[in-house]
């Protein structure tokens, strides 16, 4: 909206009141857009728009002064509320999570199902390459796989990777291949 659109809403304002729905045609655009450019959502920007206009029909104050720049102002100021409580309910909603994760029966069923091929399959392996697996998985360092395995902690590395692609290929040849 330009200046003369603006001086021209204000003087009728002035004299009659403001036609609210004048102002909304003349105004929403913008107020929507600058909305958008502060959340970054252009729909939520939309809903925030009308209530910005409500506000503004509601409050005899705004109606008197500048419209233009009320409207800017309270824009701003939803775009920025609308920000606020984007972070506090993340915040929140991440605390929760933490809280309290229950998991569901599906989720429990799947990882004990998980757990059972996992099982099955180092069963199925060499026990030297089990043994490594379950105690790196353990949080054993390389040193002490080294001493509890009588291993040259040099070899460490190399008999751990030839552990894990056994473990890949059999997983593979019983559980994906199907």
């Amino acid at each position: 909206m330009d200046a003369l659109s603006e001086t021209l809403l204000d003087t009728k304002a002035r004299e009659t009141g403001p036609d609210i729905e004048d102002v909304f045609h003349a105004q929403y655009g913008r107020i929507a857009r600058v909305i958008a450019g502060v959340i970054r959502d252009p729909a939520r920007a939309e809903e925030l728009a009308v209530e910005v206009m409500l506000k503004w029909s509601r409050t005899p104050k705004a109606q008197s002064e500048n419209t233009g720049a009320w409207l800017y102002r309270a824009a701003v100021r939803a775009g920025l509320n609308e920000l606020r409580h984007r972070t506090r309910r993340e915040r929140h909603e991440r605390l929760f999570s933490l809280v309290r994760k229950t998991p569901t029966p599906e989720e429990l069923f799947a990882a004990r199902e998980e757990q059972r091929r996992v099982d099955v399959v180092l069963g199925a392996l060499d026990s030297r390459h089990a043994e490594l697996l379950l105690l790196r998985g353990q949080g054993l360092s390389y040193e002490e796989l080294a001493s509890t395995l009588g291993l040259n902690p040099k070899s460490v590395g190399t008999f751990l990777s030839r552990a894990q692609q056994a473990f890949r290929k059999e997983y593979i040849r019983r559980y994906e291949g199907k």
